[in-house]
């Protein structure tokens, strides 16, 4: 805890906050990357979303209270940045939510990005027919397995409702895979 207290004081002290930020972004950028990937399923707008991510976080390091970890307020970030950017991306393409994102799923399998096999895909496709707070908690839950406390700060959301969530949500995934 005193290694990230120390490392918000260098983000925002002026002399320090270059190289403080350049420490944050090799200690994060993966992490956050898989993350905004599971939401936006495409590579190089993964990468998009994660440089927008990353400019916000900058921008607004000030505004950075303390109130929750460091690594959950980015995650916060990235979450609302996947988002809009799917509704952003969906409404330039003249598709719904829904539209959208089955052409998203075409698309990874053609993804030279995409390592899964076809285990993997099976498994994109189920999560993909989630409703979307579903498959945000899925995807923090299962993959990056992140507590149910740590989720709650960033969904703004009762452990309870995220417990219900998580397990609504796996269930219809098990139900869907072995549909296929």
């Amino acid at each position: 805890m005193i290694a990230e207290e120390s490392l918000i004081q260098e983000l925002k002290a002026k002399e320090t906050q270059s190289h403080a930020f350049e420490v944050l972004v090799s200690t994060y950028k993966e992490r956050l990357y898989w993350h905004i990937r599971r939401i936006v399923l495409n590579h190089y707008d993964a990468d998009d979303v994660l440089q927008n991510t990353f400019i916000k976080v900058y921008r607004n390091i000030d505004g950075f209270k303390g109130d929750s970890k460091l690594f959950s307020w980015m995650y916060r970030i990235a979450t609302n940045e996947s988002l809009s950017f799917l509704k952003l991306k969906s409404k330039k393409l003249g598709l719904g939510d829904a539209e959208y994102q089955e052409r998203a799923l075409q698309n990874l399998e053609a993804d030279v990005y995409f390592e899964g096999d076809e285990i993997q895909l099976k498994l994109q496709k189920a999560i993909a027919t989630l409703p979307e707070k579903q498959k945000l908690v899925f995807n923090m839950r299962y993959f990056e397995e992140l507590k149910y406390e740590e989720i709650s700060t960033i969904l703004d959301t009762s452990v309870g409702g995220l417990k219900a969530s998580y397990h609504l949500a796996a269930k219809k995934v098990e139900e869907h895979l072995k549909a296929d």
